[in-house]
């Protein structure tokens, strides 16, 4: 089992409640990005190339002018790069050393930035004027099925009520690999796939554009230190290996799903498209956050079996904007602590076999879902298959997404007086690709 010798997780001083930061919109109890937070992403500026920052308030830091400066330890060119992995890979202690020092900069009371006006205006960009990109190379994604809830009523609508959990579901936590080149960042919009759909009045299935069109409200979490080909990571070492978490949308083509998933799951169903958040939230960050997880029946095997607090109390949400209108109707609010599966939990069980991981490597929650009929993680839930339409905003219905909804994301720890978030995780939804019908060929 591989083992890592620097507790990356450990609390560290900049989690400290009653810090506060110069860049005073950082300070408002429901920023998601206070100085408690500093999350990492990649931005860039009109035509300028993609570099590292933070954000803090409503500004980015731009970690490269930092370390030019001689303000961070890290050589600036890791910052100067289309992605994070440079980063990441420095390892457990440059984190956490990077972490303390950018907190004292942006601490309250701190002079080396704040009064020196000119670094300042080089190294503070307005998220407003900055674009945001996919924030790590992702060589491989795996999507799970951890939440208890969501899994019994998925089994429920397809199977017997009181089957509807397979045996396998509460022995080990169940994934699939997915399509990490349709990863895509916040705000790309998502065309409509099309597939095989099987009606129930043709006896074989038609070419057509999905009907079913889904959202799945995630999380994510990314691989910050790699394990090797045939080593397993042990639950107990599996945390340190994480480098920080994501929001995420898992879109679903529920109609393509139905046809294909037997048997060996879903497939073009779901490999059109993901979309994440832009800002990594690190572990560090969330620390104060940790809770205990669900109990578990039966008692796990004990490759995976673990001891203490391995959830994050961390509220999410899901809303969808409908075509032509203004307003979010939030449908989802749910909460990442009653995740039957924890992160550890998974991980140990994805490299149980020995498959190694890499940085950059994406792991889905799967869909989270609570007990309450207000906590349901995706439309399929809630309007039971189609079968019982949701009322959004202004009167309008909706079974699934149409063309022109726009799905919204968000997720956050509350401490008090200021918030641990993650920002938001959109995608509007287009019209499926004009060339779709061309490759039709339906039969009756």
């Amino acid at each position: 089992m591989s083992k890592t010798t620097v507790d990356a997780t450990a609390v560290d001083p900049s989690t400290d409640a009653a810090l506060r930061s110069w860049v005073t919109t950082a300070n408002a109890p429901l920023c998601d990005f206070s100085i408690h937070n500093l999350p990492y992403g990649v931005f860039r500026v009109g035509a300028a190339a993609p570099r590292v920052g933070v954000a803090i308030g409503d500004q980015i830091l731009d970690l490269g002018v930092l370390a030019t400066a001689g303000l961070l330890e890290c050589d600036a060119t890791v910052f100067a790069k289309p992605h994070l992995n440079d980063l990441i890979a420095l390892g457990p202690a440059t984190w956490r050393r990077l972490r303390q020092q950018i907190s004292a900069l942006l601490a309250a009371g701190a002079p080396t930035l704040q009064h020196n006006p000119l670094l300042k205006a080089q190294a503070l960009i307005s998220q407003q004027q900055a674009r945001m990109l996919l924030p790590v190379r992702i060589g491989g994604y795996t999507d799970f099925y951890s939440s208890r809830e969501h899994a019994t009523n998925v089994g429920s609508l397809f199977r017997d009520p009181a089957n509807a959990l397979l045996p396998n579901w509460s022995e080990m936590p169940i994934g699939y690999n997915g399509r990490a080149s349709s990863v895509v960042v916040s705000g790309t919009p998502v065309r409509r796939p099309s597939g095989q759909i099987k009606l129930a009045e043709h006896q074989r299935p038609i070419f057509a554009a999905s009907r079913k069109l889904d959202l799945e409200l995630e999380t994510g979490f990314i691989i910050g230190v790699p394990s090797e080909l045939g080593t397993p990571i042990a639950c107990a070492d599996a945390e340190q290996h994480i480098f920080g978490m994501v929001l995420l949308n898992d879109w679903s083509a529920r109609d393509l799903q139905a046809w294909e998933y037997v048997p060996l799951g879903p497939f073009n169903a779901k490999s059109f498209a993901t979309t994440i958040s832009p800002w990594v939230v690190t572990l560090a960050a969330l620390q104060p956050f940790r809770t205990m997880q669900p109990a578990q029946t039966p008692l796990p095997l004990p490759y995976l079996q673990q001891h203490g607090a391995h959830a994050f109390a961390i509220a999410l949400e899901a809303a969808i904007t409908p075509s032509g209108r203004a307003q979010p109707s939030v449908i989802c609010r749910t909460d990442f602590a009653g995740l039957y599966w924890s992160m550890a939990q998974q991980l140990a069980h994805h490299t149980a076999s020995g498959c190694n991981t890499c940085i950059g490597d994406l792991m889905g929650s799967g869909t989270i879902s609570g007990a309450a009929a207000t906590a349901l993680g995706s439309l399929l839930e809630i309007t039971a298959n189609g079968r019982t339409p949701i009322t959004l905003g202004n009167g309008v219905l909706r079974t699934f997404l149409e063309d022109g909804d726009a799905v919204s994301l968000r997720g956050w720890c509350q401490g008090k007086a200021y918030r641990v978030g993650f920002g938001d995780c959109t995608g509007v939804v287009l019209a499926t690709h004009p060339a779709a019908p061309v490759l039709a060929g339906n039969t009756t």
